[in-house]
């Protein structure tokens, strides 16, 4: 081979590899755009999702103050009802007033699934009942309650304040 072939044959060599770093660094630059362009994506994603969550939370605490709006505004009635009768003059008809407001309210709570918990002469329930005392009583049988101490309540089937009562405790 001649110094000129090996010349020409460097050359075309040469011109190869700078055609493949070209290619590379275009490859390179593509890579990187698409990168940076998942990256922007990726960022655009999370604010979504932190407004959404923002919007999410806004949106249930809306929710809660309307429903407690709701129960409010259905017991207001009664309460104004209480608060005219302790402002009249006291008479027999005070306490049949009471009567009504407490069945008005009680009503009220009762149509929003509120219940009492039966307590008195039930087997003890530790999911229901919260015993304060204990004593043998030939009356009862053991673990039944003697006495409701404080009225225990479910809303919509939930414990939400459980009875106070008094439990009979057999000697062993």
């Amino acid at each position: 081979m001649s110094k000129d072939q090996d010349l020409k044959n460097q050359k075309d060599d040469l011109e190869y590899l700078e055609s493949q770093i070209k290619e590379k660094d275009e490859k390179i630059q593509e890579n990187e755009q698409r990168i940076s362009d998942c990256q922007d994506q990726l960022l655009r994603m999370q604010a979504d999702l932190e407004n959404y969550k923002k919007h999410t939370e806004k949106r249930m605490q809306e929710h809660v103050e309307r429903a407690n709006e709701d129960l409010i505004v259905k017991i207001l009635e009664a309460y104004e009802d209480l608060q005219r009768a302790l402002q009249s003059e006291p008479s027999d008809n005070l306490r049949g007033g009471v009567e009504l407001i407490y069945q008005k309210l009680r009503g009220t709570l009762e149509s929003e699934g509120l219940e009492e918990i039966t307590a008195e002469g039930e087997k003890f329930d530790p999911y229901q009942h919260e015993a304060l005392m204990a004593e043998n009583n030939d009356d009862y049988e053991n673990g039944c309650i003697i006495q409701e101490l404080a009225k225990g309540y479910t809303l919509n089937s939930k414990v939400i304040k459980y009875s106070k009562v008094k439990v009979c405790k057999k000697g062993d």
